[in-house]
């Protein structure tokens, strides 16, 4: 396939378009306002509709609404952004409808800064919406994997009827890098029949569907919520994804890192390597569901002694590293914020300094 170069930002809106999505509603807000410029221009040309909002919370409820009808629908933003959709995610996810959001994160906590960040992990896997709500959360790592994940994300959000969130960072929104499109074809959204506000001549039946989120009897709220966890087990069971590096020979540390993070490790790695020092790399491509199961098998292996989470944020991920290591092995973080990017340098002399201060023998 041929290839293009290609704004992160710029070929995230072509990848949905792509997709088919001919829904988009947003509110600008750096770094990823790149999104909204490109597809206020695209959309129109494949009979599409870009609207702006006042605000993000109008944003997310006007998401809802185009979800609850069935439309393929989704909207980006940035971190605060993010935060202010938090309710209308909620209620996406109470009324099972499939929508997919993009956050490219920005340093925190308040406004913070512009500059890259990975400080919205716990936002996006842990607190996306109030009540038992979860998200299913991509992270990608390079331009090109942003694109394909964004095919991907409609899939999955319309496959379990939850949102889908693209966990991005400055830099996957701001590099250009060469992209390519995966040829497809538009398919239409499956069986929504079932449950769309399409009208009811769009299906059989004389039940009118309600799209709605509140149940007032405890017992069938209680149930609701039992369906959803079944939902999230399922997700985990058929979609869990996660990449290994350098890990088919014996290594005396395992890093692990998610997204734009993971290439500055993945150089480290390789750094450490010529120099004799051997080190895997496990990097969760979906942060929830999160690849704990295989994190705990690459640490418990007898050549590996540490495990070591390297962030763009002050260690959001690394709790969930030690809940997969559990005691058998000892874990440390390392990381930086407000827009600083870990050196390949920097994060080998912390794996150096770990072995100097760990008894390998």
């Amino acid at each position: 396939m041929a290839k293009v170069l290609m704004k992160g930002n710029e070929a995230i809106a072509e990848a949905a378009v792509r997709a088919g999505c001919l829904n988009y509603f947003a509110y600008p807000i750096t770094p990823q306002s790149e999104i909204g410029e490109y597809l206020a221009r695209r959309l129109p040309e494949v009979g599409g509709m870009f609207l702006q909002a006042e605000s993000e919370i109008a944003v997310v409820y006007m998401l809802y609404g185009a979800a609850g009808c069935g439309a393929r629908a989704f909207t980006s933003s940035s971190s605060p952004g993010i935060s202010l959709m938090s309710e209308g995610i909620s209620y996406l996810v109470g009324a099972q409808l499939p929508a997919v959001f993009v956050n490219i994160m920005r340093g925190g906590p308040g406004l913070g800064g512009i500059l890259p960040s990975q400080a919205d992990y716990l936002q996006a896997v842990k607190g996306a919406g109030h009540g038992d709500c979860r998200m299913f959360v991509l992270a990608p790592a390079s331009v090109q994997e942003a694109a394909d994940m964004m095919a991907d994300a409609f899939a999955l959000a319309e496959k379990y009827r939850n949102p889908v969130m693209v966990l991005g960072d400055g830099l996957i929104g701001q590099m250009m890098e060469p992209v390519s499109f995966k040829a497809q074809k538009a398919v239409a959204m499956e069986n929504k029949s079932a449950w769309a506000t399409t009208g009811m001549s769009a299906r059989d039946g004389n039940t009118p569907n309600l799209v709605k989120s509140l149940h007032l009897d405890p017992a069938l709220l209680n149930q609701h919520n039992l369906d959803l966890k079944a939902k999230y087990e399922r997700m985990a069971r058929e979609e869990m994804r996660w990449e290994m590096y350098n890990a088919e020979g014996d290594y005396q540390v395992l890093l692990v890192s998610f997204g734009t993070m993971s290439r500055v490790c993945r150089t480290a790695v390789d750094m450490l390597k010529a120099k004799g020092v051997d080190v895997a790399l496990l990097r969760p491509i979906t942060l929830f569901p999160f690849p704990e199961e295989q994190i705990a098998m690459a640490a418990e292996r007898s050549c590996c002694k540490a495990v070591l989470s390297v962030e763009m944020n002050m260690g959001q991920m690394v709790d969930d590293v030690k809940r997969s290591v559990g005691r058998q092995k000892p874990v440390s973080w390392y990381g930086k914020c407000g827009g600083e990017v870990p050196t390949p340098e920097e994060v080998a002399g912390v794996v150096e300094k770990t072995i100097a201060d760990m008894d390998f023998t």
